[in-house]
Formats: C-alpha cells, sequence, structure tokens
C-alpha cells in the first residue's frame, strides 16, 4: 500500500492543485493565437502543465489544443485522457461556481466532477507511483484534453503527430467500468413539401425540440381551419382521451395547437414524454385530406409514435451487453416549403452501423424522406475478458471492497476519442449525478479515493 500512504502525504497539495484549476472559467470562448478554445481554456492548460512540472514531469503543450504530463521510457505508453474544459456554470449555485470553496467535506465549483479533480486525482496518482519507487515498463501519460464538451476537436489534434495508448482510462464516467458505451446517430429527416393539403384544415407551422438528443417537452403548431373552433374541440376531446397535454386557441381564422412533454436525456427517451410526437399524434387526427405534410405525419405516427426502441421502423436491435436500440424524436421544424425532424438513435454495441441503418434507410426512401447532416460515432465495447478490463476490475474491487460490475450506456463518455481506454470513474455507485448541475461538487474523501484508485491502475496497466 505505499502508492495509498503517498497520496495521503499529498493529499494537501492535491487539493489545492484542484483548487487552482476549478478557479479558472475553462469556459470555450474566442479564439487567439495560441489558444484555439478561448483564454480561459489555454488558462486552465498552463495551470494543469505547471502543476505537473512542479510535480516534477515532463510537460507538453500542443499549440493549446491539448497537452500532456509525461513519466517513464519505452515504446508504448499507458494514457489518461481526461478535460480541463466546462460547461457553463448556469444559474442556482449556492456557492460560487468558480470560488472551488470546501465547504461540509465538499468541494463546490463548476469541473469539480467533470474533469478537473478526477484528472489531478490521476496526475497525483502518478505521483504516488513515482514516489513509491516502484517499475513501470510503459511511458505513463496524463493528457489534458481542452475540447470534450463542445466539438472535441483536442483529441484529432493530437493524433496529428501522436500515436494511440496502448491502453488507459478517462475519468469522465463512472464507476466500476464502462466497458460499453452504445454507437450513437444524429441526422435530420427531410421532406420538400411540394403540394398543399386539401383538406378542412392546413398546416403552416411546426416547431418543437430544442436538441436532437433530448426528449422534447414543447412543441408548437400553427393551423388554418375553415372552422377554428372544430380544431380546439377535437384538442379538447384529445386531451381528453388520451392524458396527453395538448391544447389549441383561436388566433382569427388560426389556430395555435401546443403540446408540453416531459423532457429527458437522449439516451433515456422512455423516461420522457415526447411533446412532438404527441402534436404528431393529433395534427394526424384532423382532416387534412391529400398532401405532403399529412404523408410524413402518418408516417412517423405509423412507424415511430411513441416507442422508443425502433421496433416499428424495422430496427428494433437489442443484445445482452447494452439493451434495447434507443430511438429519440428531439426536433422538428416545418413551413410552407419543407419539413425536418432531427433524431437521436443509439444502437447496442455488439450491432455495427449499417445494421441500424440500411433498413432504416430503406424505409424512409420509399416514403420520400431523405437523410441530411448524419453524425455517427461508433459503440465502445470491451469482451468482459479483455485485459484492460480484468486489470480495473481487480484495482477497483481492491480499493474499495465492492464488486466490480461492468455497466453498459446510452450516453457517450471521452472514451470515444481515443482508442483502447475505457471511462473509469470518477462517480461512485449510488451517488448523485452533479455534472452539468448547478452546485456541482465532490467529496474531498472521494477525491483522495479516486487518487488512490488511479495510481494503483496506472501501475498494474504499466507495470
Amino acid at each position: 500500500m505505499q502508492i495509498n500512504s503517498r497520496i495521503d502525504e499529498l493529499r494537501g497539495d492535491l487539493i489545492s492543485s484542484t483548487q487552482e484549476l476549478v478557479k479558472i472559467k475553462s469556459v470555450e470562448g474566442e479564439a487567439g493565437e495560441g489558444m484555439p478554445f478561448g483564454e480561459g481554456v489555454a488558462r486552465a492548460l498552463e495551470k494543469a502543465l505547471e502543476i505537473s512540472k512542479n510535480l516534477g514531469f515532463n510537460t507538453v503543450n500542443m499549440d493549446g489544443y491539448i497537452g500532456y504530463a509525461e513519466y517513464g521510457e519505452g515504446e508504448d505508453y499507458v494514457a489518461v485522457l481526461g478535460h480541463l474544459d466546462v460547461v457553463p456554470e448556469g444559474s442556482g449555485w449556492l456557492h460560487p461556481p468558480y470560488g472551488a470553496e470546501i465547504h461540509d467535506g465538499r468541494m463546490h465549483g463548476r469541473g469539480t466532477m467533470d474533469d478537473k479533480a478526477p484528472i489531478m486525482a490521476a496526475l497525483y496518482g502518478l505521483k504516488a507511483v513515482v514516489d513509491s519507487g516502484l517499475e513501470l515498463s510503459k511511458r505513463v501519460r496524463i493528457i489534458f484534453g481542452t475540447n470534450e464538451e463542445t466539438d472535441c476537436a483536442d483529441v484529432p489534434y493530437y493524433f496529428k503527430t501522436e500515436k494511440a495508448p496502448v491502453a488507459g482510462f478517462t475519468p469522465d464516467g463512472n464507476y466500476p467500468i464502462i466497458y460499453g458505451e452504445k454507437g450513437i446517430t444524429t441526422f435530420d429527416a427531410v421532406m420538400n413539401l411540394e403540394n398543399k393539403c386539401s383538406g378542412g384544415v392546413i398546416i403552416k407551422s411546426i416547431k418543437g425540440g430544442q436538441r436532437e438528443n433530448m426528449v422534447p417537452d414543447y412543441c408548437e403548431a400553427l393551423v388554418q381551419a375553415k372552422n377554428a373552433g372544430e380544431v380546439i374541440e377535437a384538442a379538447e376531446r384529445f386531451k381528453s382521451r388520451t392524458s396527453f397535454d395538448v391544447t389549441a386557441e383561436s388566433n382569427g381564422n388560426e389556430v395555435i395547437v401546443k403540446s408540453a412533454g416531459r423532457s429527458a436525456h437522449g439516451s433515456t427517451p422512455h423516461l420522457g414524454k415526447n411533446a412532438i410526437m404527441q402534436m404528431l399524434a393529433f395534427l394526424g387526427e384532423l382532416p387534412l385530406g391529400k398532401c405532403d405534410i399529412a404523408d410524413y405525419i402518418g408516417f412517423f405516427n405509423r412507424h415511430v409514435g411513441f416507442e422508443t426502441d425502433g421496433k416499428s421502423m424495422g430496427i428494433g436491435l437489442e443484445d445482452k451487453e447494452s439493451g434495447k436500440l434507443s430511438f429519440n424524436v428531439g426536433t422538428i421544424a416545418m413551413d410552407a416549403k419543407r419539413v425536418s425532424m432531427g433524431l437521436n438513435l443509439r444502437y447496442p454495441v455488439t450491432f455495427k452501423y449499417e445494421d441500424m441503418m440500411e433498413p432504416f434507410s430503406r424505409r424512409i426512401e420509399e416514403a420520400g424522406i431523405t437523410l441530411e447532416n448524419m453524425s455517427h460515432q461508433k459503440p465502445l465495447f470491451f469482451p468482459e475478458d479483455h485485459p484492460l478490463i480484468k486489470s480495473l476490475q481487480k484495482v477497483y474491487a481492491e480499493q474499495t471492497g465492492m464488486e466490480a460490475e461492468l455497466l453498459a450506456i446510452g450516453g457517450g463518455t471521452y472514451a470515444k476519442e481515443m482508442p483502447n481506454i475505457v471511462a473509469f470513474g470518477p462517480a461512485f455507485p449510488g451517488k448523485p449525478d452533479v455534472v452539468h448541475q448547478a452546485n456541482e461538487y465532490i467529496e474531498i474523501e472521494e477525491l483522495v479515493l479516486n487518487a488512490k484508485i488511479y495510481g494503483h491502475a496506472i501501475y498494474e496497466l504499466a507495470k
């Protein structure tokens, strides 16, 4: 337990170094020379490298995009990848979001969990390994990313000149170990509207949702009707029959229809209540007659509706490792010429992109719908018997006394940006999720425990 004893001795320095970083507002800002992601992010990177250098490590700043602290020799290296950039602080804080104040055993501030304190824990974990005189067969790099919260342009810059690590982890998730992360696609399902509706109701516009990866909690439509009262009455009957929060109010010969739902993350759409699909369900019951928008609404009512697993679309993929595909309708925008729906689909870890997109594409092509703005992240998956997984399980069980269960998630962590690594902590099971929330904090004892876990993990992977 040399590593743990040394971390206990370094406890005060670990806490103060973390505070130094948290006090820097490293939200992405306007780019400048040597500061591709703004002054605050650049200052955080410089501070992390300064702390690392003072601890005796070799440091490299890669033009402000990313940097690292390194120890050891050898062709291969083990990496810990964390990020120093943070999301905006928002409102509702009880303590200053960049104060790094400690109250009741907790350090408060933006980035305390995501990822400033955890990457400092890894840095001090490596310091404890070095000070304990333990021999390593591989180099170790603590890599300080700077653009994880927005575009992840930092890691591609790193790989312009650097090779991938042979193993490693990112403190950007949950304990015990996230061994699987679903493949994530985001795209728009688009139809050009060439003919107007022939029925008694004409849809003028639809607007709903904020982002593709969020279950929308609000959607609004403007419709024109020969008899506005009939649309209002239809909304009242629909709400009474379905319990969906859909209301309508008159605005001259036009009617504003409003649909209210409940938001949730796109990785868990079944936990939300989709305001857009509520709206389409209602609009699909109105006398629209024959027209493109009626066909579009009918298609999604038939093949999606309130399902969140893609079954009726013919893509109901599922595996034992990560469960069912998740299908989220996140946004919609429609005017007289075009309708576009933003979708966020996440497929199970043992499947390929083609397994989902080929049947999906065939189905929407038949309906005259096209896809635009496709983005895709491959799944991340390590078999249970992979040496990296086994090593981290061993360390976690030894240091916590708890079973190292394996987790598969629908979300994505920083691990997807770099080969041969998985998300390993820093959040312990059963603790509240404070990441990106007001009053983000890390418990001091958990900061120290993280350093011990990470120190042992680094040694286990690099010995």
